[in-house]
């Protein structure tokens, strides 16, 4: 394997381990998020109004979605373009 291959695929390796990260953080928030909300929907009465996530909440996991699969993504198409070298 050339260095340079090795140098693309170390580059990959370090942008996939904190898009992993995030990903696995940002789909936790969500299910603590998600969990709470069910905790609280169950308290209240039938005739009470529906319980929904706060717009900054949503917000913050799309973001978090987006970013972490722009990572993955960077990575894997690095880690492609080390083979074809």
């Amino acid at each position: 394997m050339p260095l340079s291959a090795l140098l693309i695929n170390t580059a990959a390796l370090l942008i996939a381990c904190p898009g992993a990260g995030l990903l696995f953080i940002t789909r936790l928030r969500e299910q603590r998020a998600m969990a709470n909300l069910a905790a609280q929907s169950e308290e209240r009465a039938i005739d009470q109004p529906m319980l929904f996530l706060d717009v900054r909440a949503e917000r913050s996991h799309r973001l978090g979605y987006r970013i972490s699969f722009a990572c993955l993504s960077l990575a894997l198409l690095l880690s492609w373009l080390s083979t074809r070298l």
